[in-house]
């Protein structure tokens, strides 16, 4: 099987910029204290009352002139909450089918965290699955939280096209001429503002659009429910069950009178679905394209045994996805979800990274900046130089493993495994960790870190707030596992919307590709994205900046024997 690269279909004229692709698709003292108030109305705080009261209680007493200490009248609230210290052994599971779930507890689908997401708590016991719900023209064709957050979306997703320049312009440049019209795209992604913006503009360019999420964590339930007021059929939410997770990629697929013809996939789960359950439908599908690392190895293997029966566009390869969504993107939001989630500060932290590809590089750097000493592991020997090239302590976990404080996955999929690394952190791992480090995953696969090994009797799980559990050993030692294994970034903040616009871009091009594309261009396997659009996407995202390229002179041009207007380097280039 060989790696190979797409030949553009559909021609897109030059917009806004110099190229014509071929293809389309420390700290001061403070001031002087004020003086003293008048001896009358002096206070003081009195040990033993705050001892009695709590660390929360009022515990104050009024001094006299005389020295006569009198007690303060005090109102005492006191405040509970009603899932405090529930222990995940303890969690009830309401309905039948949520015995199932990717151990999600009963906090699990709060919305309070990360991602602003506006859930009415008055229905959080209420599966979306038994809600009947009809969006204001009638239709309920979708399945969501709730309908009534619709609004909330809608800003969202308009604050979201804001920094996402070049899908906008995609829109406005091919809404003429409808490049998908026809198109019915079925598409399993994380469900957010970004994402709603693509689908959107997918929509404006002539497809029926059919989605549902890939990530139990990541769906932001009030874009989702934007989404499905503006007559998409979504299905997903935040804090779905593995049974949930199935049966909202079934009810995209298996629809009366519609099929789909083109697959966009985040992970390969929609794309294994449908190969699991409806193979015939692959007769009719043009194409997929697929965006994670793990994906696009699932593809490999089904080429590789000769089971991929129609083309499919690695998108994950492409150089626009690999530097700005892996890369930059981590380099930001791993702060911001450790940050969300824990209140910690980095500075003088001892980290470990598992990995050094571009999301390990992304997570190093951001936590180097931010003062932590960050060590790195790594398998690659390339990867690893260049770790320690850029000044960081090449380790063993088992060497760093007592004394880190914040332990971070981000492994590569390894070639002979279809879903990626498994076991990076085992149990031997979590069980020799100090008291209260903090266990998070960056990479897709959720099998990173040996969660299911947590999940004995011995051990007591305590969810302290969405997304962060502690796991307490019975001498009283804990571990804050965050988003339980799952990807932190999605799963417990945002991500920067500037860097999606780069990746969603790149989708929707691969989508025009494979749809337009002639019968026979592409074969059953696996394409890398043109390196011509690479460029046009990158061309469409320097507006933003002022940014002025430089133009080649026919003789410069001659010279080093380019064409004028790209591409600039050859496939085989590395960035």
């Amino acid at each position: 099987m060989s790696v190979q690269v797409a030949a553009p279909a559909v021609e897109l004229k030059e917009l806004g910029g110099p190229m014509e692709p071929a293809g389309a698709g420390l700290s001061c003292l403070p001031a002087d204290p004020p003086p003293p108030p008048p001896p009358s109305a002096m206070k003081r705080s009195d040990p033993q009352l705050r001892q009695r009261d709590g660390a929360g209680g009022a515990g104050e007493a009024l001094v006299s002139p005389d020295g006569t200490v009198t007690e303060a009248p005090r109102t005492v609230k006191k405040i509970q909450f009603a899932d405090q210290k529930q222990e995940f052994n303890k969690r009830p599971t309401k309905i039948s089918r949520r015995s199932l779930s990717r151990s999600i507890s009963q906090s699990s689908t709060d919305s309070y965290s990360s991602a602003a997401s506006y859930t009415d708590s008055s229905d959080d016991e209420t599966s979306p699955r038994d809600k009947q719900q009809k969006n204001s023209k009638g239709s309920s064709d979708f399945c969501v939280k709730n309908i009534k957050q619709a609004e909330f979306g809608r800003r969202e997703i308009e604050i979201a096209e804001q920094e996402m320049p070049a899908l906008m312009a995609l829109r406005k440049r091919a809404q003429g001429e409808k490049p998908l019209a026809g198109a019915k795209i079925v598409g399993c992604t994380h469900i957010t503002a970004q994402t709603a913006v693509l689908m959107e503009t997918l929509g404006a360019l002539g497809a029926q659009c059919r989605w549902a999420a890939c990530n139990i964590y990541s769906t932001l339930n009030e874009v989702a429910a934007a989404l499905a007021e503006s007559g998409f059929p979504v299905f997903a939410w935040k804090g779905e069950s593995e049974d949930d997770f199935w049966w909202c990629i079934d009810r995209c697929v298996n629809v009366e009178g519609w099929q789909p013809n083109m697959i966009l996939d985040d992970g390969g789960d929609l794309t294994h679905w449908i190969y699991k359950k409806y193979p015939n439908m692959f007769k009719k599908i043009k194409g997929i394209v697929e965006e994670s690392v793990t994906g696009v190895h699932r593809l490999y293997q089904l080429s590789k045994a000769g089971k991929l029966c129609v083309p499919a566009m690695n998108v994950n390869d492409s150089v626009t996805k690999q530097k700005f969504d892996n890369l930059y993107c981590c380099r930001e939001s791993i702060l911001d979800g450790l940050k969300r989630t824990t209140d910690m500060m980095f500075g003088g932290k001892q980290v470990v990274v598992c990995g050094y590809g571009e999301v390990g590089k992304g997570c190093c750097a951001a936590l180097k900046a931010m003062g932590s000493i960050v060590y790195v592991t790594e398998i690659d020997p390339i990867c690893a130089l260049q770790a320690c090239m850029d000044g960081f302590r090449l380790v063993k976990l088992n060497e760093v493993i007592r004394q880190v404080d914040i332990v971070i996955t981000c492994t590569a999929p390894q070639p002979s495994v279809l879903k990626g690394n498994k076991n990076v952190v085992t149990r031997e791992h979590l069980d020799r960790m100090k008291n209260s480090c903090i266990v998070c995953n960056m990479g897709h696969s959720n099998t990173e870190i040996d969660v299911a090994s947590l999940r004995t009797p011995e051990l007591t799980w305590e969810r302290v707030r969405s997304q962060v559990d502690h796991v307490i050993w019975p001498d009283g030692k804990r571990i804050v596992l965050l988003a339980e294994g799952r990807l932190l970034n999605l799963s417990c903040s945002t991500v920067p919307t500037f860097v999606l616009s780069i990746t969603a871009t790149t989708q929707a091009l691969a989508l025009i590709e494979l749809y337009n594309a002639p019968e026979g261009r592409y074969k059953q396997d696996v394409y890398l994205l043109p390196k011509k659009m690479d460029e046009y996407v990158a061309s469409l995202h320097l507006p933003t900046f002022d940014a002025h390229l430089t133009e080649l002179t026919d003789e410069q041009a001659k010279y080093l024997g380019l064409n004028k207007n790209g591409p600039f380097k050859p496939n085989y280039y590395r960035y």
